[in-house]
């Protein structure tokens, strides 16, 4: 475009000095992501503040041509928020449009702004005696608008299921500018085709959603976690049926962790210890929780009593209160820290059939020892849904720069193997830049073209989030 200066001189006027980011320095934290890896370089960062300027702004851009990239709280890990390398496309955060527009405690939803971050949402349910259920790691970052494009999960999907599941109407400026509203506070409502879903999921390729109604649920008045050590991943599923069964909807998290893991943690996190008295091959690390008069204690004692009767459990620690409950979920959330220090690793978001864990883990493990015995498989996720993020560290001598080629060897490996498993080679990050190729390749050709076919209906210029999740040649 010839008259770019012109085109964001024009913005600059719109959205004010705060609004429109242009030097460099400014708009360094705009092209990284969680890991510390980036992407490119914005033509500029848009920060409009409300759901009309992010419809301005994206008016002009249809009509001048102008690339967009949705942006939220950089806690994404496939590149699908950040800029692409020409320099051509311009950024918009979404971090300005930050309020929470309504709560109905009667109701359980609550209307915010996209920018929204998770974690103050979170407050805001609890303040009205409400809780929103979604968990993740990077809750203290991560933003609303961006859990509803990527579809969150996190920890506590096996209870209240995933982003698109605590959602009920959106907010959406859509690529020609407009701006569509739904935002509707019906539990139950049939008509015609759900287009709310459509933009779950979808990346920001589709539309910025600048606005939802979220689902809420009473805020549980009691909680129990504990960490079991573990003989094996079969004796960890083996468990998990029995919590399923016994715990019934009261299980909100159950977690496997290997031991490599809690020494990970306790690097990242000196202040950690050992948390059971030797060590184990494999952890659990579960959460029930409930409202009401429910003895969450029996009903967690009977569980391990009956785990260590079958020689599931081999030891475990029981929080007895909330601070000690807090530092047993402080491994979980230190690990990945722990992980984020070795550099550049291969990190994966597979999900296979809960009752094929056991085998996926034992198979997969032995196709990449096969191939290099000197890397380190770091194997654990979220049982209850099967999602696993099976990552492997490289040799720590290996050089920087062959690393990208060794990893992309052992991705390939390994979702061959996850493909005889009828597997998901992305089962809560989504497809952004860095697994569209293998998206692709595992894509059916009716599917492909449907899904063109909506892309191209909805963005006919291919000017949202270009070349994220279908290539721009799709678009």
């Amino acid at each position: 475009m010839s008259d770019t200066g012109t085109f964001l001189d024009k913005l600059q006027a719109l959205l004010g000095e705060r609004g429109l980011l242009r030097e460099s320095a400014a708009m360094a934290r705009y092209v990284s992501d969680w890991a510390g890896e980036s992407l490119g370089t914005p033509l500029a960062v848009a920060r409009p503040a409300s759901a009309d300027e992010v419809a301005e702004v994206v008016r002009r851009c249809h009509a001048q041509g102008v690339a967009m990239t949705p942006q939220g709280g950089h806690s994404g890990l496939v590149a699908g928020a950040l800029p692409a390398q020409d320099g051509q496309e311009l950024v918009i955060s979404l971090e300005r449009l930050d309020r929470v527009r309504d709560i109905d405690p009667i109701n359980f939803t609550m209307t915010v702004d996209a920018g929204c971050i998770l974690e103050n949402v979170k407050r805001a349910a609890w303040e009205h005696d409400c809780d929103f259920p979604l968990s993740l790691g990077a809750q203290g970052s991560c933003q609303i608008g961006g859990n509803i494009a990527t579809n969150a999960g996190g920890l506590n999907v096996l209870r209240y299921g995933m982003m698109r599941e605590l959602v009920l109407g959106l907010e959406v400026v859509l690529p020609d500018g407009r701006l569509w509203q739904n935002l509707t506070a019906l539990h139950k409502d049939n008509r015609g085709y759900a287009l709310q879903q459509l933009f779950m999921g979808s990346e920001g390729t589709l539309g910025i959603v600048t606005g939802a109604v979220l689902k809420l649920s009473p805020r549980p008045t009691q909680s129990r976690s504990a960490l079991l050590g573990m003989p094996s991943v079969q004796a960890v599923v083996d468990l998990y049926t029995l919590a399923r069964r016994d715990c019934c909807d009261l299980l909100t998290a159950f977690e496997l962790i290997p031991r490599r893991c809690i020494e990970l943690a306790m690097e990242a996190t000196p202040t950690l210890t050992d948390p059971l008295d030797r060590p184990y091959p494999w952890y659990v690390l579960m959460e029930i929780a409930a409202t009401g008069p429910v003895d969450l204690n029996a009903l967690l004692e009977q569980l391990l009593e009956t785990g260590m009767a079958r020689e599931l459990v081999l030891d475990g620690a029981l929080a007895a209160s909330d601070t000690q409950a807090a530092q047993l979920w402080q491994f979980r959330e230190s690990m990945l820290e722990g992980q984020r220090r070795r550099g550049e690793h291969l990190r994966t978001d597979l999900s296979v059939p809960i009752s094929r864990i056991p085998a996926f883990v034992s198979k997969a493990s032995d196709a990449i020892t096969a191939l290099d015995a000197e890397c380190e498989i770091i194997a654990y996720g979220h049982v209850g849904d099967g999602n696993l993020h099976f990552n492997i560290l490289p040799p720590p001598t290996m050089a920087n720069e062959e690393k990208k080629s060794y990893l992309h060897t052992l991705e390939t490996r390994l979702f061959e193997v996850l493909d005889d498993f009828g597997g998901s080679i992305s089962a809560e990050h989504g497809i952004g830049r860095t697994k569209q190729a293998a998206y692709l390749e595992r894509l059916a050709p009716t599917e492909r073209e449907l899904l063109s076919g909506i892309k191209a209906l909805f963005d006919p210029k291919g000017l949202m989030n270009p070349g994220r999740i279908l290539p721009p040649s799709q678009t």
